[in-house]
């Protein structure tokens, strides 16, 4: 998604964000994006949509710290 549409994204105040990636250095850098505007990571997941290749899916779901 990238910084950018991060925070557009939370000038909606979302209650619970579910961030779904296909390159986990993607999620990292926007993770640490939505860590910094005030969001907590409350779980994350990988899939192996693709057997036997080095691609991973990933499921993130953040909320609110102070929620």
């Amino acid at each position: 998604a990238g910084e950018v549409v991060v925070k557009q994204m939370i000038k909606f105040k979302p209650r619970k964000i579910i961030y779904v990636a296909c390159d986990p250095a993607a999620l990292a850098r926007d993770s640490k994006t939505l860590l910094d505007l005030g969001y907590k990571l409350d779980h994350i997941s990988g899939y192996d949509l693709f057997p036997m290749t080095q691609h991973i899916e990933c499921v993130a779901g953040f909320s609110p710290a102070n929620g």
